[in-house]
C-alpha cells in the first residue's frame, strides 16, 4: 500500500516537472522572440530618423551670372563665388569703332564716342555692346545691349543695362569701375574690360 502511494508521489512529481518544463521552454522562446522584434523595431527607428534628419537639410543658391552662361554648371558652396575655370570665358574687351589704343592710360582723355564690345560667359560666348560718350575726362552718357543664348544671361543683361548707367554716367572716366552691378558679376567685369579700352582709346599721348 505504502509502494502504490509513493509510486502516485512519483508520476505526479513527473507530471508536474515535465509540465514545468515545457511551459520553461516556452516562456524563453516568447522571451527570444520579444527581445528580437524590440531590437528590429529600435533599428527601424533609427534608419528612419536619420532619413528624415537628411531630408530636412537643403542649401539654396542665389543665381547670379557667374552661372548664367553655362546653365549646367552648379553654384559652389557655402555660397562663395569663384572664378571663371579654363574654357569658361575670362572677361575681355574689343573695339567697335576702329580706334588705335594707347599704349597705356595716360589719365587725359580726348572727348568723343567709343564703341566696344565686354566678352564673357562659357567660350566668351556672352557679351555686350558699351557706348560711352566722354567730354571733360567725365563719362557724360552710356548704353548697354548684349547678347546671350541663355535667357539666365539675358535677364541679367536686361538689369545690368537699366542700372548701369546710374551708376557711371556723370562719374570721371579715370579709375572708373563698376562691382556686380544689378547682382551680375560677370557681366560687371566684361564692362570694366571695356571701360580699360576706352581709356587706352581715349589716352591722349604724353
Amino acid at each position: 500500500m505504502k509502494d502504490d502511494k509513493r509510486d502516485g508521489i512519483n508520476r505526479e512529481s513527473r507530471a508536474a516537472d515535465d509540465a514545468t518544463g515545457f511551459t520553461g521552454a516556452q516562456a524563453g522562446s516568447s522571451r527570444s522572440h520579444g527581445l528580437t522584434g524590440i531590437s528590429a523595431t529600435l533599428v527601424g527607428l533609427v534608419a528612419a530618423a536619420s532619413l528624415l534628419g537628411g531630408c530636412g537639410q537643403t542649401d539654396t543658391k542665389p543665381m547670379d551670372d557667374e552661372y548664367a552662361g553655362n546653365e549646367s554648371s552648379s553654384a559652389p558652396g557655402n555660397g562663395e563665388a569663384q572664378g571663371p575655370k579654363a574654357g569658361e570665358g575670362v572677361p575681355s574687351a574689343s573695339s567697335r569703332d576702329g580706334r588705335q589704343p594707347a599704349a597705356s592710360d595716360t589719365g587725359q582723355y580726348q572727348d568723343g564716342s567709343y564703341a566696344l564690345t565686354g566678352h564673357y560667359g562659357k567660350d566668351g560666348s556672352d557679351s555686350i555692346d558699351v557706348d560711352l560718350d566722354v567730354s571733360g575726362g567725365t563719362v557724360q552718357s552710356v548704353r548697354v545691349s548684349g547678347k546671350s543664348d541663355s535667357p539666365v544671361s539675358r535677364k541679367h543683361i536686361d538689369e545690368f543695362a537699366k542700372a548701369v548707367p546710374g551708376v557711371v554716367q556723370g562719374k570721371p572716366l579715370k579709375d572708373l569701375k563698376v562691382s556686380k552691378v544689378a547682382g551680375a558679376s560677370w557681366t560687371s567685369d566684361a564692362f570694366n574690360k571695356a571701360l580699360d579700352l576706352a581709356r587706352q582709346e581715349a589716352s591722349i599721348s604724353q
